[in-house]
């Protein structure tokens, strides 16, 4: 389902039952605590059984309560501020391990990520960044990492890419103006999503560029502006952005488009090899007694 939660349960607010009618309330007002909430915890802040819950789920549409769940933290996800994400955040966490529960949470984003990335949209935009005559990479504030790591060793594997990670409107329409249909974008943008990011892509593509978005959820706006959707998990983690997953499909990327060049790569290698040791680049290796 790829409509607001909060949408469905106003279009349906008049066919609901008592009991029902209490979690529609309840969600609607609340749908940050909401979100967060086992089936039998909400049950019971409202005053319904769990059953009721689970039955309210699938009225909706929903095929249980774990994808009613789904929906409203992708939701909130995007509409919660910073403050709120932290308060959330620390209650999820509360006397537990704050380095154990953070890592398994990583952990659990990459599993989650190798489960359900599209096979096939990956083996698309790999083709298309192989063909593309330039590659424009754009990525905004916490993104911007993710852009500057992809753009370092994609420049090691093509002659033509521009990273973007400016935030200013102006100054990034600047920089995209020679964008063509010969050309592949890759957008990076996770919530809060940045309005730069996504004013850009729509532009990109509305000049005839290939847009590869890499966001978190079907549901995210980059994912409607973009000609190949990768998805990567990025549950949050207090206010600060989880870029695990992210990092991994971008290295993911690199790795099949390295492939893709193998030959061209290793020439280049090869040449980089010599000036790095002409010019002393790296230490020398210290052996080890």
């Amino acid at each position: 389902m790829n409509d607001d939660i909060l949408m469905i349960i106003q279009d349906q607010m008049q066919t609901f039952s008592k009991g029902q009618r209490r979690i529609a309330t309840y969600i609607t007002e609340d749908y940050d605590k909401a979100a967060f909430m086992t089936a039998s915890k909400l049950g019971k802040t409202v005053g319904v059984s769990e059953s009721t819950v689970v039955r309210f789920a699938m009225e909706l549409g929903y095929d249980g309560y774990p994808s009613m769940q789904k929906a409203m933290q992708e939701m909130v996800l995007n509409r919660l501020t910073s403050a709120q994400r932290l308060g959330i955040a620390n209650d999820r966490i509360g006397d537990h391990n704050v380095l154990t529960t953070v890592l398994n949470a990583d952990a659990d984003k990459l599993r989650q990520t190798a489960e359900t990335i599209d096979g096939e949209a990956f083996q698309n935009a790999v083709q298309a960044i192989l063909q593309a005559k330039r590659i424009y990479i754009l990525g905004v504030r916490s993104a911007a990492a993710l852009a500057n790591f992809a753009g370092y060793y994609l420049n090691y594997i093509f002659q033509n890419v521009h990273v973007i990670t400016t935030s200013g409107g102006g100054e990034m329409f600047e920089k995209l103006v020679n964008v063509n249909s010969d050309d592949v974008v890759i957008a990076f943008s996770f919530p809060r999503y940045s309005a730069a990011t996504l004013k850009g892509a729509q532009y990109c593509r509305s000049v005839g560029a290939t847009v590869v978005g890499i966001t978190n959820s079907q549901l995210s706006p980059l994912a409607q502006d973009s000609d190949y959707v990768l998805i990567a998990k990025s549950d949050m983690v207090s206010f600060v952005d989880s870029l695990v997953a992210p990092l991994s499909l971008v290295n993911a990327l690199l790795v099949a488009l390295s492939s893709g060049r193998e030959e061209a790569l290793k020439k280049h290698f090869d040449t980089l090899e010599r000036v790095w040791e002409e010019y002393n680049i790296y230490e020398k290796q210290v052996d080890v007694p």
